[in-house]
């Protein structure tokens, strides 16, 4: 396995609605990257009140509206605004601590929702972690090499935006990152231990250019290597700073 180096650093400030490129960012223990699933919005069905983590089932999002995957957020740290925009809807910036801009949300966000779902009700925030798909705050980590594998098995392009991850490296070796699980990784001057693989959704099947399913990830996996997993979540043991360029190394 060949040196490898940040190429990519991604944050998604409101759960599987968009996301945001960094130059660099600084990891703090038993936390998500910041700034990272800070909101999630929860439909109608949901048992979601912000009191504590619950599973992604209980929010709308990208493996049920795949439009939702061409959605990108720019969020404002000074301020907390987020800005949202979308190939057909028109940019939207607001606050979603704002009790008073969550109808202004909902109406963006419904054009984009298919008819048959339970449709969005609110936005929630569990104070102290991120919302993401692991029980634990996570930090998802890609290998480009792995995606080259799955492009040339599904013969054409595809955006790495599709994994939704939040920091990208080239091992040379398709899959090599699923050999670090047990194992810690310094990155930067951060140290995370690798601590799942992460399984694959429908969400993955959407153009995030676009929004339309274009591309069966799921089956491209499952046929050629016996699962659907891309990239692997990691835990941060020890913070600091990681900035594109920064070595990766396996302790």
């Amino acid at each position: 396995m060949r040196p490898a180096e940040v190429t990519d650093i991604w944050r998604h400030p409101l759960k599987s609605h968009g996301r945001e490129a960094l130059e660099a960012v600084t990891l703090s223990a038993g936390q998500t990257m910041p700034g990272d699933r800070v909101w999630a919005v929860a439909h109608e069905a949901s048992s979601a009140d912000g009191s504590e983590w619950v599973p992604c089932q209980n929010f709308t999002r990208g493996a049920k509206a795949p439009a939702l995957m061409a959605v990108n957020a720019r969020l404002d740290d000074a301020t907390g605004q987020l800005t949202l925009t979308h190939p057909d809807r028109p940019d939207l910036t607001f606050d979603p601590e704002n009790p008073a801009y969550l109808p202004r949300f909902l109406e963006w966000e419904k054009p984009l929702l298919p008819a048959n779902r339970a449709g969005s009700s609110h936005i929630v925030r569990v104070p102290g972690r991120g919302l993401t798909d692991s029980v634990f705050p996570s930090v998802t980590l890609c290998n480009r090499a792995s995606h080259r594998a799955v492009e040339q098995a599904i013969g054409h392009p595809l955006s790495p935006l599709r994994w939704r991850g939040n920091i990208w490296f080239d091992l040379g070796e398709a899959w090599a990152e699923n050999e670090w699980l047990g194992r810690e990784v310094q990155i930067g001057e951060a140290v995370l231990a690798v601590r799942d693989r992460v399984v694959r959704c429908l969400a993955t099947t959407a153009n995030p250019e676009t929004g339309e399913r274009d591309a069966d990830t799921l089956k491209t996996l499952k046929d050629n290597w016996g699962h659907q997993d891309f990239s692997v979540y990691a835990e941060v043991v020890r913070g600091g700073p990681v900035r594109i360029g920064d070595a990766v190394k396996v302790l």
